[in-house]
C-alpha cells in the first residue's frame, strides 16, 4: 500500500476541511447544547453529494473510494461528531440496500438516499438488546401478503428525523431485516434526550404496535438479518466511526496547541512546560498512528481484501480508544477551562466515550480481533506442516 495520499485524495480533503471550518466547526457546540441538528445542515451536506459518497453512480451516488471516504468521515468528525454519525447511518443503510437488496428495491429508494431526499436510520439495538444483536426481540410476523411487526427499538441515531428505517426482527425465529417508513400507521418514534455524548444526533426510541408493512419491504431473505445484511453494514460503520475518531483526536490536538500557545502558567506559555510537550507528543503520533490504521482499512476494502473487515474492527478499536485517551488528557491541559462548554474539549470527550460503544464496543472488538488472530495462528500453523496435534490445542 501506497502511504500518501493521491492529488485527487488531497483535493478532496482540502474540500472537506473548508466545508467543515465554514459550515460546521462554529456551530457544534451550539447544537450540541440544544441536541438539535438544523436542516439546513443536512441540506448542505445532501447538495454536496455527501449523504450519496459510497453509492454507485448509476444510483445518483458519487462513488468514492475507502480512503476518500474515510477523509470525509474525519474532517467532519472533527467538525462534529453528530453530523458525522448521521453520515454513518445513512451509508450503513444505503450501502446494506446497495448489496442485499432487490432490483426494485434499489431503483427505488437509492437514488432517493443518494440525493438526500430521504434520511435513513439503522434499527437494530433495543431495550434489552446491545451487543448481541442477533438476539434481537422484536417480531415480524407473516400474514397474508403483509409482515406484522411487534416490538422496540432504542438508541437510534437520527430516528426522530428519519423517513426510512431498516428494522432487523425476528421471523420464524431467524433475524431478518425489513424497511419500515415513518409513516407507517402502528410505527411511533419517541425522541430521546441527555445522552452523554453526540447530543446533536437526534436519538429516538422506536415502537412498532401491530405495524404492517407489505411483503415487499423484507430486504434479502429469512434470516440474513444478522449474519449478512446488519454485518454488511456495521463493517462500514465501524469503518465510518474509526475515521470520525481521528477527527476528535485531531480537534483535540489543535485545541491543545492552540491552547497551551496562548496560556502562560507561572511566569511562561504552557508549551514551554516539558510534560505539557510530552503529552502534545503523545498526541501527535497516536493521531498519525490511528489514520493510518484507517487508511489501511479503507485502501483493503478498496481491493476487496478479505482481511478488510478484522482490519477495520483494529481500525475502530483502536482509534476510539486513542481519542478517548487524547480527550481526556486535552481536558487535562486545559484545566478547569476544560470543564466548561466555553471549550470544546469537554465536548470531545463524551463525544469520543460513545465511540467506544457504538458499532461494536471496546471489548467485543477485543474479542473479535484475538479469535481473528488465533484462527490465523491455528491456518499458519496446520499449513506449514507443523502437524495438526498443535492446532488442535489452540
Amino acid at each position: 500500500m501506497q502511504l500518501e495520499l493521491s492529488a485527487q485524495q488531497k483535493n478532496a480533503q482540502a474540500e472537506f476541511k473548508a466545508f467543515v471550518n465554514q459550515e460546521i466547526f462554529a456551530n457544534a457546540g451550539e447544537w450540541d447544547r440544544k441536541e438539535f441538528t438544523p436542516p439546513e445542515i443536512i441540506q448542505k451536506i445532501a447538495q454536496r453529494g455527501f449523504l450519496g459518497a459510497i453509492l454507485p453512480q448509476e444510483y445518483g451516488g458519487i462513488g468514492m473510494d475507502m480512503i476518500t471516504y474515510g477523509i470525509l468521515n474525519e474532517e467532519i468528525g472533527r467538525g462534529c461528531s453528530s453530523i458525522r454519525s448521521l453520515l454513518t447511518v445513512h451509508n450503513m443503510v444505503s450501502h446494506a440496500l446497495c448489496k442485499w437488496g432487490n432490483k426494485s428495491q434499489k431503483q427505488y429508494w437509492l437514488p432517493k438516499l443518494a440525493s438526500g431526499e430521504i434520511i435513513a436510520a439503522f434499527a437494530l439495538s433495543e431495550p434489552n438488546v446491545g451487543s448481541d444483536a442477533k438476539s434481537v426481540e422484536t417480531t415480524a410476523t407473516l400474514t397474508g401478503d403483509a409482515y406484522i411487526l411487534n416490538g422496540h427499538k432504542k438508541w437510534i441515531t437520527y430516528g426522530q428525523i428519519a423517513d426510512i428505517f431498516l428494522v432487523f426482527a425476528k421471523c420464524e425465529g431467524k433475524p431478518t431485516a425489513f424497511l419500515v417508513e415513518k409513516n407507517t400507521p402502528g410505527f411511533s418514534v419517541k425522541p430521546m434526550s441527555g445522552i452523554l455524548g453526540v447530543r446533536a444526533s437526534m436519538s429516538a426510541k422506536l415502537q412498532f404496535n401491530n405495524c404492517q408493512i407489505l411483503q415487499e419491504n423484507l430486504v434479502g431473505k429469512l434470516g440474513f438479518g444478522f449474519s449478512y445484511i446488519a454485518s454488511t453494514a456495521l463493517d462500514y460503520g465501524r469503518y465510518s466511526v474509526a475515521s470520525g475518531c481521528v477527527g476528535i483526536a485531531q480537534a483535540c490536538l489543535e485545541a491543545c496547541l492552540k491552547y497551551t500557545n496562548e496560556r502562560k502558567q507561572f511566569g511562561v506559555y504552557l508549551k514551554e512546560h516539558q510534560l505539557i510537550r510530552q503529552k502534545i507528543t503523545q498526541m501527535m503520533t497516536q493521531v498519525k498512528a490511528a489514520r493510518l490504521l484507517c487508511y489501511q482499512a479503507g485502501y483493503l476494502k478498496d481491493i476487496n481484501d478479505p482481511n478488510s473487515i478484522t482490519e477495520t474492527s483494529i481500525a475502530k478499536y483502536f482509534a476510539s480508544t486513542v481519542a478517548t485517551k487524547i480527550a481526556n488528557d486535552a481536558v487535562q491541559l486545559h484545566g478547569g477551562n476544560g470543564c466548561s462548554s466555553d471549550y470544546p474539549v469537554e465536548r470531545y470527550l463524551r463525544d469520543s466515550k460513545i465511540m467506544e460503544i457504538i458499532e461494536g464496543s471496546t471489548q467485543i472488538q477485543e474479542i473479535t480481533i484475538a479469535e481473528s488472530g488465533y484462527q490465523d495462528y491455528l491456518f499458519a500453523t496446520v499449513t506449514s506442516g507443523l502437524g495438526n496435534k498443535l492446532a488442535e490445542k489452540v
